[in-house]
């Protein structure tokens, strides 16, 4: 299996392309490729296939074998394959992923890809549809207890489920600890990727996150959207904000006359390779 790995700040899959390559079990593949020790090492697996609503369809699953609905840092990448490996020539193009239709712009610099806008669709925030279990019409600074203390949480999806916590610090906090106990505390029914939150301006925020079916990553793409919505909710920033994340930095802006989230960032292909264990697939 020919395959390319790929990065959006960090955050690091690896890409098969469907047009050539047939993955028959992507959930165990997603598991043997992304082990640091006898695999490829990444965040996941990222399928590129045809699709009959859009330009392309992008596939995806996380390091323990689960199937998420949209990645932002990852369908980035896929913008950079299809266009620097010559699926397509055109500088705008539409990826359909489960969580709907994503619509691209692309930066070209020499030839290649150098940066992506995410045209990210709105942001969802009603409880039973992200999902979370309550009785709310809306969760912003909402009381939660895990682990035994109260945080205040703000629930947002964007295209999968996010719950946003304010710190004061990101860089001490425990996110070892505490963001196994937040994916799968009992109000999330399909377990939440969580992010944590430092606000340093009105224009400026550090984030963590800890990914459902992953654990801590460089960086997430619908996490650093869905905590600029929790900013702009809570009034803690203005409407486009620069996110530090480990990895690098995401700008991102909600435009709220549109309802309409926008993200920009980097896509890297780290290397080409090919897998020699025909057991695998």
């Amino acid at each position: 299996m020919k395959f390319t790995k790929m990065e959006g700040i960090g955050n690091d899959y690896v890409y098969v392309n469907c047009f050539q390559e047939k993955v028959e079990d992507p959930r165990r593949v997603a598991v043997k490729v992304s082990d640091r020790h006898y695999g490829i090492g990444s965040d996941g697996l990222i399928l590129i296939k045809s699709s009959d609503v859009a330009d392309f369809c992008m596939d995806m699953y996380n390091a323990d074998g689960s199937q998420s609905e949209m990645c932002g840092n990852g369908i980035r990448c896929v913008a950079k394959y299809v266009y620097d490996y010559g699926l397509t020539d055109q500088t705008s193009i539409s990826v359909e992923t489960l969580a709907g239709i994503k619509y691209l712009d692309l930066k070209v610099e020499d030839g290649k890809v150098a940066m992506v806008t995410v045209n990210m669709g709105q942001p969802e925030l009603i409880p039973a549809k992200i999902p979370v279990k309550s009785d709310k019409d809306i969760l912003v600074n909402e009381p939660v207890t895990v682990g035994g203390r109260e945080y205040k949480m703000t629930c947002v999806s964007m295209g999968n489920p996010h719950c946003i916590v304010f710190v004061e610090d990101t860089e001490g906090f425990p996110l070892e600890e505490i963001g196994p106990q937040f994916e799968n505390h009992a109000i999330f029914p399909n377990r939440v990727n969580a992010e944590f939150i430092q606000i340093l301006d009105r224009k400026t925020v550090n984030m963590r996150v800890w990914e459902r079916g992953s654990g801590e990553t460089l960086a997430c793409g619908t996490g650093a959207c869905a905590s600029a919505v929790a900013c702009i909710l809570n009034d803690l920033t203005d409407e486009e904000i620069t996110l530090h994340l480990l990895g690098g930095d995401l700008l991102v802006r909600w435009d709220r006359e549109k309802n309409v989230v926008y993200m920009t960032g980097p896509a890297t292909v780290v290397f080409d390779g090919e897998i020699a264990d025909e057991k695998l697939f």
